[in-house]
């Protein structure tokens, strides 16, 4: 018998994926646009209408915009983004099979009974939040705001929570977020370490998930595909 299956939908360049293929699965993924550097077998296609057959577990990562502190400054100007989680549910629960919905703090309110995932948590050097929804249940790793707490440092700032380096300052953890485009920001190859993740732009690393959450994720998965 083969791996399982699953289809990672709005895989972006796939972090999440890469998780569910060391936990071990076949994997492959679809994304709207483009994704030169995604891993796997890849699709070109809308997410909501993709076909579902086929597959043994699906996670998706609906557009996090709607709820992102990143766009909050647009949208307190009126502008709307599409809110594509409950969408994507009806989609997942209509195949019967297990299903992980993942998406950032803000919209943990539209997630049902979610998880809370920290890189601080699985020993990575990245402090990213993350709230997964899963069916079947999966049991929290653990977490508490004293990992986190004062994790993103400088030497003059022991708990600024901001994301950004400054050259010759010494940092716990890092926050992987914003362009990082100018001379203040850190490295794409530190980006790259703490995400533990080698094949992505630093664009792209700004929007992936870490791989160790869907890794742990997946064994949990697999249980429920095969019980015995």
């Amino acid at each position: 018998m083969g791996k399982p299956k699953l289809l990672d939908l709005f895989c972006g360049a796939g972090g999440a994926s890469m998780g569910y293929y060391r936990a071990g699965f076949e994997v492959e993924g679809v994304d709207i646009k483009p994704q030169p550097n995604y891993p796997f077998k890849f699709y070109q296609a809308d997410a909501l209408e993709f076909p579902l057959d086929g597959y043994d577990a699906y996670h998706a990562s609906p557009p996090c915009q709607f709820a992102s502190i990143a766009t909050a400054r647009w949208r307190n100007a009126g502008y709307e983004y599409p809110e594509l989680i409950k969408d994507t549910r009806e989609r997942l629960i209509a195949t019967g099979k297990p299903y992980v919905i993942e998406n950032v703090t803000g919209a943990k309110r539209h997630l049902r009974c979610p998880v809370l995932l920290c890189g601080i948590t699985f020993g990575l050097g990245v402090v990213r939040h993350r709230w997964f929804e899963c069916n079947p249940f999966i049991l929290s790793p653990g977490h508490s705001s004293k990992q986190c707490h004062g994790a993103v440092t400088r030497k003059k700032a022991i708990n600024d929570p901001a994301g950004h380096g400054m050259p010759g300052h010494t940092y716990r953890a890092l926050n992987v977020a914003g362009h990082g485009g100018n001379s203040q920001s850190f490295r794409w190859q530190d980006w790259q370490e703490a995400m533990a993740i080698d094949w992505m732009t630093k664009q792209e690393l700004t929007q992936a998930i870490p791989p160790a959450y869907t890794e742990y994720i997946g064994e949990y998965l697999l249980k429920a595909i095969n019980p015995c």
